[in-house]
């Protein structure tokens, strides 16, 4: 089992949305996707778990690692919507990761309001993001699947 991926870059933060369940199998791919959003936009990065099913110890450490490397850049790392199966159990080397209850939450808490379009939104994902998704979608040249 894998996860699949969305990466939007808002006004001044980016959102990786994240499905599936984030498992060892997913953890290179999670990565990938974390090196994609250090590549794109700039300010703290949002990991929105809404339609995560799960996660593994191997997906948490994962997690803690992306704030590490996020930090190491000058972004920060913050999570919406945990999976209910557990909390997160962050390294004591980890940098503070904030937690929203849900995505919009984590917008409003940067003064941004979840729907309204932005300026220049951008958004890449894999190609087998659920077709129920709520956000903006890519085209298909902005498809990925190798990531």
């Amino acid at each position: 089992m894998t996860i699949d991926w969305r990466y939007t870059v808002e006004d001044d933060l980016g959102v990786l949305s994240v499905a599936g369940y984030l498992g060892p199998d997913a953890v290179r791919r999670f990565t990938g996707a974390v090196g994609w959003a250090l590549a794109r936009g700039a300010g703290p990065v949002v990991v929105d778990l809404t339609e995560l099913r799960g996660w593994s110890a191997e997906g948490q450490l994962a997690i803690t690692d992306a704030a590490r490397r996020l930090a190491q850049a000058g972004r920060g790392l913050e999570l919406a919507a945990i999976p209910a199966d557990g909390s997160l159990v962050p390294t004591g080397d980890c940098p503070l990761v904030p937690v929203h209850s849900d995505l919009p939450a984590a917008l409003a808490a940067h003064g941004a309001r979840h729907g309204e379009p932005a300026e220049a939104r951008q958004s890449w994902r894999t190609t087998g993001w659920p077709d129920g998704d709520r956000g903006p979608r890519a085209t298909p040249s902005q498809d990925l699947t190798n990531c």
